[in-house]
């Protein structure tokens, strides 16, 4: 069984915080961005709810380093941390297989620079479609275009298009998830009934 849980949906503007995710895929338990939110517990209770312990989760993804995405790292002490470069445990520096790298069977690691060089993504391929777990955008609706901190423009775009080619749903950086294709629903109409908080702004 593989699925994806919205744990906090973000939102940018006079404050900040981090769209966080978590995905079963087998045995492993990953949480993607645990970064900035206004109080732990929008992370930590949504967790409970799907009786998963802090000390239970195996990874935490990370698709760049800024500290909006990255401050609650701590809240998970056994998990591994996996970026675009190397994975990390205690005090291990690991390599990995960089594009196409698996955190699981069906949890592969994208490389997807543009909003910093350090970008990734987290492409899973859940029972209920395919997912991508990204900072190519910021919001639902898509914005802004063109990202005001983009180290490279270009690279962004050939990301965009290449998810949105693989994607059924796609999970933004500081939004609601939004569906690029699907069998039952329209496309571009925000996602319902994922699991976890939708709260935010």
């Amino acid at each position: 069984m593989t699925s994806v849980h919205l744990l906090h949906a973000g939102y940018t503007g006079l404050r900040t915080a981090s769209t966080v995710v978590l995905v079963r895929d087998g045995d492993a338990l990953i949480v993607v961005d645990p970064g900035m939110v206004a109080s732990r517990a929008l992370i930590l209770d949504p967790l409970a709810a799907l009786d998963v312990a802090p000390e239970a989760v195996t990874h935490i993804f990370l698709s760049h380093h800024h500290p909006d995405h990255t401050i609650n790292c701590a809240l998970f002490p056994n998990a591994e941390i996996v970026d675009f470069w190397a994975r990390y445990r205690d005090d291990l520096w690991l390599d990995h297989d960089g594009d196409g790298h698996r955190l699981a069977p069906r949890s592969e690691l994208w490389l997807t620079p543009g909003h910093s060089e350090e970008d990734a993504s987290l492409v899973v391929d859940a029972d209920d479609g395919v997912y991508a777990m990204t900072h190519l955008w910021w919001h639902t609706d898509r914005t802004p275009e063109l990202d005001p901190f983009a180290s490279d423009q270009a690279a962004l775009e050939r990301g965009r298009a290449r998810v949105l080619a693989a994607a059924d749903i796609v999970i933004p950086g500081h939004g609601v998830p939004f569906r690029v294709r699907d069998r039952l629903a329209s496309a571009t109409h925000p996602v319902m009934g994922l699991s976890g908080s939708t709260g935010g702004r």
